[in-house]
């Protein structure tokens, strides 16, 4: 291409560039390496901030979520396989609401206002193996490792109407013949989709019932950090099932309060086991209510979300700046060993401002490089972290990120090849 080769002062740049290619191959290859985990640990993790944050708004709608296990039985095991007997009163209080519970106990629900209180059912013979059906093979090979033998959970029409009206989110609608999955944990809603698009017909409590929807619907019922429901099963109210199937009984509501304060006290009240909490005076009856509260989700949440944005922060920033500072300091100190070749310019008869864009072309070539190849390689490592994350972030939500890091990077890099071309051109000017 002699037409550019031949143009300006071209040779020159390019033999200049070539000259460094050849002799910092290890250093651009380390350099490339740290500005790709610059790009990839600023722009996924603070889209993991992002996106914990938002989902930390939509499933906190309420102060309080409260739930107990229902009908519990004289004997059991536990995880490490230890046999639990539990006594009469305890297998008495099982059967009652959670607002029963606290009234026998003598315990003021006042502290708390708009209550739902529902029920949710499960039955040991309708599984996540026998909603995959004929899919279950196909899906096992896919997801090895899941819980297959997770009861289904069950919850009446109405019932979750009042909670998503609290909620403040959709309610929907069923006729007697129809059920409703709601699912938001990502993974899980494409595996519970393949059986859905196949008009999956379910039978509960003797009754056969057809999916209104080919797809998984938007919906909850415990709060958490992040949207984690693996599966609801929505069934009309006319369902006709057992008593003796009802898994929990759960609680939803707000505290009865207008400060901060206030609020952080009947916190205490419901969450500490000190001897005033309602939690102390119904573990001594031998009484278990778990629970959780808008007020811990927050506070575990942001501190998670601060580890995480100050270790990305620390880490893609000091690898911006020893990349920058790298290739700073072996430009700075070519320009000065290259004194020579500039000054032959001037004797050719290359004036100042050709000098001086033949040496910005040349740093800037110098400094873009290594960060091309960082962009083109961080595609795919985004990729990749992502799908990692599933279920935590998205990558619709990774744009506001990736315009953070690209400022951020604009910044410092910009601000280094800056003052490079300024200490270079100061250096070459020298023996002018």
């Amino acid at each position: 291409m002699k037409k550019v080769y031949l143009k300006d002062t071209n040779m020159f740049v390019l033999r200049q560039i070539n000259n460094k290619i050849n002799t910092m191959v290890v250093s651009m290859s380390v350099i490339c390496l740290m500005l790709f985990m610059t790009i990839s640990i600023l722009s996924s993790s603070l889209s993991l901030r992002n996106m914990m944050q938002k989902d930390l708004n939509d499933m906190t709608p309420v102060d309080i979520n409260l739930y107990k296990t229902a009908n519990l039985p004289e004997k059991t095991v536990n995880a490490n396989g230890k046999e639990i007997t539990y006594t009469k009163e305890q297998i008495e209080d099982s059967k009652m609401t959670i607002q029963e519970t606290f009234k026998k106990n003598e315990l003021n629900l006042d502290v708390l206002k708009d209550v739902v209180e529902i029920s949710v059912y499960t039955s040991n013979e309708f599984t996540w193996k026998n909603f995959f059906e004929t899919s279950f093979e196909k899906i096992k090979e896919q997801y090895p490792k899941l819980a297959y033998g997770t009861p289904e959970e069950i919850v009446k029409l109405s019932d979750y109407n009042q909670l998503a009206n609290l909620y403040g989110i959709k309610q929907y609608e069923l006729k007697d013949d129809e059920y409703i999955v709601l699912c938001d944990f990502d993974t899980m809603k494409e595996i519970r989709n393949q059986v859905l698009e196949k008009g999956r017909i379910l039978t509960i409590a003797g009754k056969e019932y057809k999916s209104k929807y080919q797809e998984c619907q938007e919906g909850f019922v415990v709060m958490s950090t992040s949207h984690t429901n693996t599966g609801i099963i929505l069934v009309p109210d006319s369902c006709p099932l057992a008593e003796e199937n009802k898994k929990l009984t759960f609680l939803a509501g707000n505290f009865n309060a207008t400060t901060e304060k206030e609020k952080q006290e009947i916190h205490e009240l419901f969450t500490n086991r000190d001897v005033s909490s309602f939690v102390q005076k119904l573990y001594e009856q031998g009484i278990t209510i778990d629970g959780v509260s808008k007020i811990s989700i927050v506070e575990s949440s942001v501190g998670l979300a601060t580890i995480i944005t100050f270790i990305a922060i620390y880490l893609g920033i000091i690898f911006l700046i020893a990349s920058s500072a790298i290739l700073a300091l072996k430009q700075l100190t070519e320009s000065s060993d290259n004194r020579q070749r500039y000054l032959i310019l001037r004797k050719i008869g290359c004036d100042e401002k050709m000098i001086n864009r033949a040496l910005f072309r040349q740093i800037g070539i110098f400094f873009a490089m290594p960060l091309i190849l960082a962009i083109i390689h961080s595609i795919f490592g985004i990729q990749f972290v992502l799908s990692m994350m599933s279920g935590l972030a998205k990558a619709e939500d990774l744009l506001p990120s990736i315009v953070t890091t690209v400022a951020i990077i604009g910044i410092v890099y910009g601000a280094y090849f800056l003052a490079t071309y300024l200490g270079s051109k100061n250096i070459i000017k020298e023996e002018n």
